[in-house]
């Protein structure tokens, strides 16, 4: 297989699952595909040596390192203003008015693990979507951050202890994502 159809075929392949890990770590669907895009263009620069190891671990990684650096220059960019009240909101959401019968609660259910994760600081949120999202080790999710040990673990507490007293959630919703 060409360098081309191999990087092809592992873009089929987990794109789908690096989207969602970048829109669980960011909270935008926009900017996650911006950033998986970008992860992407990285890692075909350098696929003759990522491809030999584990290439979804140096994409993620690199997904991580593109968030953290979109938050660091955020300040920067240009945000919208007013005038939004009919968009979807942060999460996709669309206003109240506008939703469909959702018999099983699953969108009230995402909705509410969105609006919880959006109240931890960028690096809670990021430790915990690597610990229960991507199911990384303290160790490894400690590496991709560049962090101690020590850190992911009071980091994780923290957050843990915020989603646990979270409005939006229930014990219910606490219990099944961590």
């Amino acid at each position: 297989m060409s360098r081309d159809e191999d990087f092809t075929a592992f873009v089929l392949a987990r794109s789908a699952r690096l989207v969602h890990f970048a829109r669980m770590l960011c909270g935008d669907a926009g900017l996650a595909e911006d950033l998986v895009q970008t992860a992407l263009e990285k890692a075909y620069l350098r696929w003759d040596r990522i491809e030999l190891g584990d290439p979804f671990a140096y994409v993620r990684q690199a997904v991580v390192n593109q968030h953290l650096s979109w938050i660091r220059r955020r300040l920067w960019r240009e945000r919208p203003s007013g005038g939004t009240a009919e968009l979807d909101d942060e999460f996709g959401a669309p206003p109240p008015g506008r939703m469909a019968a959702d018999p099983l609660g699953r969108v009230e259910h995402r909705l509410a693990i969105a609006g919880a994760l959006a109240t931890l600081s960028r690096r809670e949120r990021a430790v915990v979507v690597l610990r229960y999202v991507e199911d990384l080790t303290e160790a490894q999710t400690a590496a991709t951050l560049g962090v101690a040990l020590g850190t992911v673990k009071s980091t994780n507490a923290r957050a843990l202890q915020k989603l646990r007293a979270a409005p939006e959630l229930s014990d219910r919703y606490v219990g099944e994502q961590a």
